[in-house]
């Protein structure tokens, strides 16, 4: 695709001040809106929402962008002009795919997907700056709670490995789940099961069997399939508990054999996200009504055998963890859970829901891991963007919306019918 970026003749310095200015002003106004809102309650706010109008130049900068990644002069580029979400959404309709399944591997590494599980889907992995294209049958990537156990799913074969490419612990030959998108694969903490997350249903993969474990079948309904919305799963770090759940049934507490043992009803419309904290003490789950949400976080230390949970009534068994969001994804820290939502935003919630930062990247946020050090953060997003951040080392510049004080390194973007570039 061609376009015609220079319509109208600019001096390209003209571009740079016109972009830094304009964006250093809206990032500016966007935080103090936020910050206000935050303090003070979003009814009170009486101003304008801040605009981007940047957008006039999305043309010029991508062309810029392109020419930079060719001449190798993209830290120079990426200093003149900063990245920002909103001036170049005109491209993500056609251009953006959704990086998921990103799992860790060391040092500076990670592993990661683009598409989604009903499309074909590319792997790659991500060493500092350096990208390599993994093989195109590779269909889905996972990685276990703890002892380090990555699953790799190609051609209806599932192969887990102690470390990335390491010993093969077990491969499990696909029979009844072949040939189904995988929206999440999770090995269990010794390679020997596997938690399959589809839109067919959810299963319980071990060399023997292939137990459908959500949803329930209901045998009264000659025409019930098992297709699902919004499937979600987790397991416990312990590998004790199995959470399920999608948007026309509660979340599920199952055993680790699948059977249901609980059952936490949604306190917003439809259950969409669940995740454990690191020591297994609570249980966080969502519920989205469009593109907001609720979490909550229910205390596994008491007798999370039987405990029922009704949808939409407040509880003492459960606390609001946040009243915003709808979570695409997260993941658990030492103390906090990193959270990525509907519009663009992670943010670090501790377990009585304090929000400790958050940090504006656009778009739907799609898939995210952390250094073991908890230094480095990746994050995806359905922009086709892959972003590398230090966390707690310093804005970089005027353009960062958010309070979490991180610094970009770069933002690897994957768009279709593009070169990869880094921005």
């Amino acid at each position: 695709m061609k376009f015609n970026f220079f319509n109208k003749k600019k001096n390209p310095t003209n571009i740079k001040e016109e972009w830094n200015r304009l964006g250093s002003e809206y990032a500016k106004n966007v935080n103090e809106m936020v910050e206000f809102g935050e303090k003070n309650g979003w009814e009170n706010w009486k101003g304008k929402e801040p605009e981007d109008n940047r957008e006039h130049l999305a043309y010029e900068i991508f062309n810029l962008l392109k020419k930079a990644n060719e001449d190798n002069t993209i830290d120079q580029f990426r200093n003149d002009y900063p990245p920002s979400h909103n001036p170049i959404m005109k491209f993500l309709e056609k251009k953006g795919q959704s990086i998921e399944q990103l799992q860790f591997i060391d040092g500076q590494k990670i592993v990661f997907l683009t598409g989604t599980s009903y499309q074909k889907r590319q792997a790659y992995i991500l060493d500092n700056k350096n990208i390599l294209k993994l093989d195109s049958t590779i269909n889905a990537i996972g990685k276990s709670k703890k002892n380090n156990v990555f699953a790799v799913s190609v051609e209806n074969k599932i192969t887990t490995t102690q470390g990335w490419e390491g010993n093969i612990i077990s491969t499990f030959e696909l029979k009844e789940t072949k040939n189904l998108g995988i929206t999440e694969l999770i090995p269990f903490n010794d390679g020997l099961k596997i938690l399959l997350v589809t839109s067919e249903g959810i299963y319980l993969i071990t060399k023997e069997s292939e137990k459908m474990i959500h949803p329930v079948p209901d045998l009264e309904d000659e025409e019930w399939d098992s297709y699902i919305d919004m499937e979600n799963a987790t397991l416990s770090n312990d590998n004790d508990y199995i959470i399920v759940g999608d948007q026309c049934a509660d979340h599920r507490i199952l055993n680790q054999n699948g059977e249901q043992i609980g059952e936490i009803g949604p306190q917003s419309s439809y259950p969409h996200f669940c995740l454990f904290s690191s020591d297994d003490k609570q249980l966080i789950t969502n519920s989205c009504h469009f593109y907001n949400g609720i979490t909550i976080g229910i205390s596994t230390t008491e007798n999370i055998n039987g405990l029922k949970i009704e949808a939409y009534e407040e509880s003492e068994h459960y606390k609001v963890i946040d009243d915003g969001m709808r979570v695409y994804v997260g993941l658990t820290t030492r103390d906090l859970y990193i959270l990525g939502d509907a519009h663009g935003y992670i943010r670090a919630i501790d377990k009585n829901g304090k929000c400790i930062w958050r940090h504006f990247l656009g778009s739907t946020i799609s898939g995210i891991a952390i250094s073991d050090d908890e230094k480095t953060l990746w994050v995806g997003s359905y922009s086709g963007m892959l972003h590398k951040l230090q966390l707690g080392k310093g804005f970089r510049d005027e353009h960062t919306i958010g309070n979490g004080n991180h610094y970009e390194d770069f933002r690897l973007i994957l768009w279709k019918g593009e070169p990869i570039m880094k921005w």
